[in-house]
């Protein structure tokens, strides 16, 4: 369909999309042959929203505490104790849990309003298509995993703990301590943020193609292509709703795997 479009005048959607320009007054400067924007941009605004809807709606939730919780309290109440119970307890295990709990709380709830920003009419980005914001957030989950890690067995004991595997002794070990090392302290914060960054990035990206796509096979080509062009908005129409739960599979693996992290951190064997 690309191929076609493209032959025909159409032009398909790709990262430059992506890079949206500041709100209101901006600059613009070169950088490694990109023209580069400085100013605030709408995925800057959507991470204070959606900062403000998570503390807006748990402090009213959590705000009268009765005995026999309102409809609110109780929504409330089982978010907290999903991500409680699923991704603190049962990964991090009962005595060390409670203390990461709101962190992860903070975590899930953060990031899947800013997924679900994709799917909000007006708004229609989701603000980790954007690797650099994704990175950001990796980068805090890696302090914090390392930090705790550091704090409960010593700088060298918890790299010993990182690098050197439980039961293996011998040569081997020269090739599996660089191994550990490279996966558990260096790679783990550029896969942790490239795998949210490039489902949003991918399906929204789909989401465009369909929907522009189907617009122009019907307005603007031969009235024989009209059908494709309404199968291609089929199609957006089952990826939208797709992306629905991939926006809350992407935040629950993102905190998962944070608490998993955490978990091998504080954990007594690697």
């Amino acid at each position: 369909m690309i191929a076609m479009s493209l032959k025909s005048g159409f032009t398909p959607p790709g990262p430059g999309d992506f890079n949206l320009p500041p709100i209101g007054p901006d600059k613009t400067f070169e950088f490694m042959g990109e023209t580069m924007y400085l100013g605030v941009t709408k995925p800057m605004l959507q991470l204070v929203l959606a900062a403000v809807l998570v503390f807006g709606f748990f402090y009213i939730a959590s705000r009268r505490q009765a005995m026999v919780p309102g409809k609110l309290q109780f929504v409330g109440e089982e978010a907290y104790g999903f991500v409680r119970n699923s991704m603190g307890r049962d990964i991090i295990g009962s005595h060390d849990f409670m203390r990461f709990v709101p962190y992860l709380f903070a975590l899930f709830f953060f990031i899947l309003v800013n997924n679900v920003f994709a799917s909000i009419p007006f708004i229609q980005f989701p603000t980790f298509s954007r690797s650099g914001m994704v990175y950001g957030l990796a980068l805090l989950s890696w302090v914090i995993y390392n930090a705790v890690g550091v704090k409960k067995h010593g700088f060298l004991g918890y790299l010993k703990l990182q690098s050197v595997p439980a039961g293996v002794t011998g040569p081997i070990l020269g090739l599996l301590i660089p191994l550990e090392f490279l996966s558990n302290i260096v790679v783990r914060p550029v896969t942790l943020a490239l795998r949210l960054f490039a489902n949003m990035f991918a399906g929204h990206l789909l989401l465009i193609l369909f929907a522009l796509g189907g617009e122009y096979l019907v307005l603007e080509m031969s009235i024989q292509y009209a059908p494709v062009g309404i199968l291609a908005w089929l199609l957006f129409i089952a990826i939208a709703f797709l992306e629905l739960l991939v926006q809350f599979l992407q935040a629950y693996v993102f905190v998962l795997l944070n608490a998993m992290y955490i978990s091998g951190a504080v954990a007594d064997e690697h």
